[in-house]
């Protein structure tokens, strides 16, 4: 059971409240039971399981949405995915922690990202970052997807804040394996749920690391073009060999130019299917008008990404980094000490959404998906996550509104359901 206890109702119906239909916001009532974790259609229900709710929630007119999908997290809380512990059950306690944590931001799932590391780093950490599968419990918090290991097979002209000196170029599949390890990669599609890499960023003009595409996607792994140095006639051959992501747009990647727009390009082709993207509309990454420019170029494959360190959640200040270099803290802002070099985000999810909804005047139907349906749809989840169709996970976030003359009107995070069981409360918490 995803995280049923004695006192826990088992059909919950939530009246009075605005739901996403056909990319609409309608009024419409929202059954859920906990005890299979799953939203269920009210009328089957009622009148064929002849079930009634045991709890009846008015949410006053506001927004019952998807839980959050964060598809690029480097950690939280002074936690970093890509540290091994003094034991795997350390590890292992210190991630249960994040999940906790990041529940209250609205976000109910995600993919634990790894940076460019040692061989031996992704042997110890990956493991433990596999989809949470079977083993899930609602008090457990946010539910890993898989995995998301960025690098180490990137370009050195285009690593960002990433160690020069773990860089890898892939020259077979044998390669990509022996780094990550046989057992973190699936061998075919069906076993993908099981195995712990859901998507891998690399860069395709690396190495023959261009050949190995189709490879890793028929595994099932989702294959992310990014810390590439890439042109536009090499992003789009990666296209056509299964590549169907972007890792944080415009960032650590060849810029545009008009006479070869680089891998931003490819959200302007229509031979071949346009490639999702990641966007981080922390206000430090990118400019406004550049997101707007991106959103307008394809606004189906936009994803709302924080790329956020450990240090999200934590005090200002000055902190250690995984290489012996620090990092400075500066509210959302976080640098290399020493220089200007963004190294990674502390924003959350719905501070994204809002700047988002802000600077691009997207509707809040069309900012939701961008954190739902869309990223569901990236990682073939579609009718199990980010939807709130019967059937689907119960994951659910209640979003309240405010306005003030400094943001305009923001979406705050309410409350938040993990299968079918309320785990967070604003109005309850500390």
């Amino acid at each position: 059971m995803p995280g049923k206890t004695a006192s826990t109702p088992r059909i919950t119906k939530f009246t009075n409240c605005r739901i996403i239909n056909d990319n609409k916001l309608i009024e419409q009532d929202l059954w859920i039971d906990s005890i299979s974790g799953k939203i269920v259609k009210d009328q089957q229900a009622f009148y064929e399981l002849h079930l009634s709710p045991d709890e009846v929630i008015d949410l006053g007119g506001r927004i019952l949405a998807p839980g959050f999908i964060e598809a690029q997290l480097n950690g939280a809380h002074g936690f970093d995915f890509s540290v091994p512990q003094a034991s795997k059950e350390q590890y292992d306690e210190g991630l249960r922690e994040v999940n906790r944590e990041l529940i209250k931001t609205g976000v109910t799932s995600y993919l634990p990202t790894v940076v460019s590391s040692t061989a031996e780093v992704y042997w110890k950490v990956l493991p433990s970052l596999g989809p949470s599968g079977d083993a899930r419990r609602a008090e457990d918090g946010a539910e890993s997807l898989g995995a998301h290991v960025e690098g180490p097979f990137i370009n050195l002209r285009r690593n960002g804040i990433h160690k020069l000196e773990v860089l890898r170029a892939a020259q077979t599949l044998s390669d990509v394996i022996e780094c990550y390890g046989k057992e973190n990669l699936s061998e075919s599609v069906p076993a993908a749920t099981r195995s712990p890499i859901k998507m891998i960023t690399a860069a395709p003009e690396v190495g023959n690391m261009m050949d190995n595409i189709s490879s890793l996607v028929s595994r099932g792994i989702v294959y992310s073009i990014g810390h590439s140095d890439a042109t536009y006639e090499q992003g789009l051959a990666a296209v056509e060999r299964g590549a169907t992501m972007v890792t944080h747009l415009f960032n650590a990647m060849r810029p545009f130019y008009h006479r070869n727009p680089g891998i931003f390009g490819l959200l302007g082709q229509t031979d071949h299917p346009r490639p999702f993207y990641g966007i981080i509309s922390d206000g430090i990454h990118l400019h406004p008008t550049s997101i707007k420019i991106a959103y307008n170029a394809h606004p189906e494959g936009l994803i709302l990404i924080t790329d956020a360190m450990k240090l999200c959640g934590l005090p200002d200040g000055v902190y250690d980094w995984t290489n012996g270099d620090r990092i400075i803290k500066d509210g959302s802002r976080l640098t290399l000490e020493g220089s200007d070099k963004i190294a990674g985000s502390s924003a959350t999810l719905i501070e994204c959404v809002n700047n988002f909804r802000r600077w691009t005047n997207a509707s809040t139907v069309q900012t939701i998906n961008a954190v739902t349906a869309t990223p569901a749809r990236m990682l073939g989840l579609e009718g199990i996550k980010g939807t709130l169709q019967s059937g689907a996970d119960a994951d659910l976030v209640v979003l309240g509104e405010k306005f003030d003359s400094f943001s305009g009107h923001t979406l705050t995070v309410d409350q938040v359901w993990k299968f079918g069981v309320k785990v967070y409360d604003s109005e309850k918490s500390d």
